[in-house]
């Protein structure tokens, strides 16, 4: 029977794989193991073996052994040994001509758009590496024994408490560190609070904006959660459907994007704020407030969280993977009371917990000022990058509205009637990825259709970020009533309309 032997090679960093089998005793098997793991290339060239007592001991055998096997590899140029150097794998020792290697074919590279103009990601080239390893660097000296170990599924301690001054500073969020629960990111939010098969901490139908994410919409019905859209208008969505339409009387919980509504754009108007929370009292209610990326707004004042209208009635979910980085999987559930044990309950298994060093670095991130810092500075560069589209359709689409750029990362440019699968299928001819505002739409919602195109401003690089917005132009389908009038006719273009 085979022998299996590992060793720990300390000396050469890594461990060592032998099988001692076959006739004659242990020199030969050692020998031929050896052998054996050259001529395979499982030790590749130059790699030094361990001193020959260290392997001795490891296989429980004499030193001589050893020792004579190395000689005798030596000898026939499998191994080298120098003074000082120890003994190494020679490096002309190939394997014998009849040993046949089958060329291994390298998988295909995943080629990406040429332009890519999806919504939903930040300029990853922005990334601050420096400051975030600062603050990664920093926090790991400083954590205590413990981090390493089992911890508290609700989330370290001080991002909970970085968080709740952050929230409160910046977005109006009235917290306190045990009403927070760090989460992976927004969709991990919606599985903790719905589990699956209709058996989590809150119970469906939950209502939904009639434009949003579809990625959610799926979750949310594996889960087994039916979805009820509710219309929108230019003051977000008619949350006064809730009380007033049979269909949706049995809803005890709604899901929004107040800040910013995706991805049609603009802020839940402040009537009907009031409103949904009226409505979360009088109904034992819940209000689920997306708010995704609350810190970008350019042309308006800033718009408050709308958990700070009623804590005991919204969850408040964000994350950084606008703000920072969606590679970083870091969000956070601002809960009411009610709902902190059932959801930490439900989060359980250390297998769904975000990473704690990663916790442990966004809390010096946030604690030190950097993630202000940073958020300042993207916000410049978004807005200026808002300011190049809205200027690039105003010279070659005048024809074209764009909306939803007061705030966010995306804008929303409304098309003729008809022309947004022409449009979408002509982007991608050009190598250009973005998203038709279809979709989005609820499959359920009656609102009347809208073509139109949603532009991620902030997924291009900054040095190709021109080249997108060229190629953006030359596929919008053209100005209709222009090309019913004979070239030359009087009156110039209209101006871009910009609405939120």
């Amino acid at each position: 029977m085979a022998e299996s032997w590992v060793n720990p090679a300390e000396a050469i960093g890594a461990d060592l794989h032998l099988e001692l089998s076959g006739q004659g005793g242990r020199r030969a098997a050692l020998t031929r193991a050896l052998r054996e793991a050259v001529r395979s290339g499982r030790l590749a060239p130059g790699t030094r073996l361990p001193p020959y007592r260290s392997l001795a001991a490891d296989l429980g055998v004499a030193r001589n052994t050893v020792a004579d096997a190395y000689a005798e590899l030596v000898a026939e140029g499998w191994l080298t040994a120098r003074q000082g150097s120890g003994t190494r794998v020679a490096e002309r020792g190939s394997p014998p001509r009849h040993a046949e290697r089958v060329p291994v074919k390298a998988p295909p590279r995943a080629r990406g758009p040429r332009h890519d103009l999806r919504q939903g990601t930040p300029d990853v080239s922005a990334f601050p590496r420096a400051a975030w390893l600062a603050s990664y660097r920093r926090a790991l000296q400083q954590a205590p024994n413990e981090v390493f170990g089992p911890g508290d599924p609700a989330g370290r301690r001080e991002l909970r408490e970085a968080l709740a001054e952050y929230l409160a500073r910046a977005r109006g969020v009235r917290a306190e560190p045990d009403r927070i629960v760090i989460c992976s990111g927004f969709a991990h939010a919606l599985r903790l609070l719905f589990g699956q098969g209709g058996g989590g901490v809150l119970r469906g139908p939950l209502a939904v904006e009639a434009y949003g994410l579809g990625f959610h919409r799926g979750l949310l019905a594996a889960a087994g959660v039916r979805t009820v859209p509710l219309p929108l208008d230019e003051q977000g969505a008619r949350v006064d459907v809730l009380a007033r339409e049979r269909a949706v009387r049995a809803v005890r919980a709604v899901l929004l994007t107040p800040a910013h509504q995706f991805p049609t754009g603009g802020p839940l108007q402040a009537a009907r704020r009031a409103a949904v929370i009226d409505w979360a009292r009088t109904r034992g209610g819940v209000v689920l407030e997306d708010d995704y990326d609350g810190e970008f707004r350019y042309d308006r004042k800033p718009v408050g969280a709308l958990q700070g209208l009623d804590p005991e009635h919204v969850i408040h979910i964000g994350s950084v993977s606008k703000s920072l980085s969606p590679a970083l999987r870091l969000g956070w559930m601002v809960l009411p009371r009610r709902y902190v044990d059932a959801v930490v309950e439900a989060k359980g298994e250390r297998e769904a917990w975000a990473s704690v060093l990663d916790q442990l670095g966004l809390a010096d991130f946030l604690s030190s000022g950097a993630y202000d810092r940073h958020v300042r500075r993207m916000r410049q560069r978004y807005r200026a990058r808002r300011d190049r589209l809205v200027a690039a359709l105003a010279a070659h689409a005048p024809h074209i509205e764009v909306t939803g750029i007061a705030a966010g990362l995306h804008a929303v440019l409304r098309l003729p009637p008809g022309t947004e699968r022409s449009a979408v299928k002509a982007a991608a001819w050009q190598g250009i990825a973005l998203d038709g505002l279809a979709a989005f739409r609820h499959p359920d919602t009656g609102m009347p259709v809208r073509d139109g195109l949603v532009v991620g401003y902030a997924t291009p690089s900054e040095h190709a970020y021109a080249a997108a917005l060229d190629a953006l132009c030359g596929v919008l389908p053209p100005d209709a009533a222009a090309l019913a009038h004979a070239p030359g006719s009087p009156g110039g273009p209209p101006s871009v309309t910009q609405v939120d």
